[in-house]
């Protein structure tokens, strides 16, 4: 497939995430007011769409309480700035088993709830977007599994088309977006979707670029998706997702670096990925912008 530019990008800063970064930086926030405060500066830096978790306030662990969801929410919203909310409803299907030996019983860290509850901060603060893991899928521990079933995925799907709110589906793998493809054939999901190409995550896609070429060749011509990596090639593939004609996403979530031994603010995340996508020609959209594009409805304070 011949590379088409995205001559016109938005950017999604993801400042928090679950993963366990929360004592490597003194920059990843906690509290719903660290989030909302480093999501507000995201999008005075250039973000037109911020991707929350939220987390303990006190521990930094990765959290699914519905108080926290929506102060963060209330917080976003009240802002003086606008920006379009993504929330994750990747939590509640983590998997931990026992040794090799003795998988069973499962062991701490294992969250698996029903699909419900799994969307139950979203029913509950309504944001625009939220996000949907479209497979299971195994992690860099080693015996912790991302476990989303189609059944799973169906029922969590249908719930956040009853809602209003768009899924923006997570695709770690090309499998991934084969089965993406087989909700909106069932007309589970609406199309035109959003994808989010998930490269170099352990043991997902490689971040090399024929897998990447071949996740963006999976998506439909007329869906619209967005790209990252990992680490220290987060920014590389700021330029590649624009080249190939997507979108981009930086933050803490996925790298914590803005140079070699320079710790990152997602601000400064934010404004570089800025700096990359106009230096190639290209032009940062704002939220009223992505709105358009993907047909959502701004959510006033509630």
């Amino acid at each position: 497939m011949p590379l088409t530019m995205n001559r016109e990008v938005f950017i999604t800063a993801a400042v928090t995430g679950s993963g366990s970064t929360q004592d490597r930086s003194p920059h990843v926030p906690r509290s719903p007011k660290d989030i909302a405060e480093s999501a507000i500066a995201c999008a005075k830096a250039g973000a037109a769409v911020v991707h929350c978790h939220v987390r303990d306030p006190e521990t930094g662990t990765p959290s699914r309480d519905l108080k926290l969801y929506r102060e963060l929410t209330d917080r976003v919203r009240e802002a003086e700035v606008d920006v379009v909310l993504n929330l994750t409803a990747g939590m509640g299907g983590d998997i931990v088993f026992g040794s090799t030996e003795a998988p069973f019983p499962v062991a701490e860290g294992t969250d698996m709830v029903g699909a419900e509850e799994r969307v139950a901060h979203v029913a509950e603060c309504l944001p625009e977007i939220c996000t949907l893991d479209c497979g299971t899928m195994n992690f860099a521990e080693a015996d912790y599994v991302m476990t989303n079933t189609p059944g799973m995925l169906r029922a969590m799907g249908a719930m956040m088309s009853e809602l209003g709110v768009k899924p923006e589906i997570e695709a770690f793998d090309t499998g991934h977006l084969w089965f993406a493809k087989e909700l909106v054939k069932e007309g589970v999901l609406d199309s035109p979707a959003l994808v989010q190409l998930c490269m170099g995550v352990p043991w997902g896609a490689p971040n090399d670029l024929n897998t990447f070429m071949a996740m963006v060749n999976n998506v439909p011509d007329e869906w619209c998706f967005s790209a990252f990596s990992l680490g220290r090639d987060q920014m590389a593939y700021v330029a590649a997702a624009v080249l190939a004609g997507g979108n981009v996403r930086v933050g803490l979530e996925d790298n914590l670096w803005l140079d070699k031994c320079v710790l990152a603010t997602n601000e400064q995340l934010v404004a570089r990925a800025k700096t990359v996508i106009e230096g190639m020609g290209a032009r940062v959209i704002g939220p009223d912008e992505v709105r358009s594009k993907l047909g959502l409805t701004k959510r006033a304070p509630v």
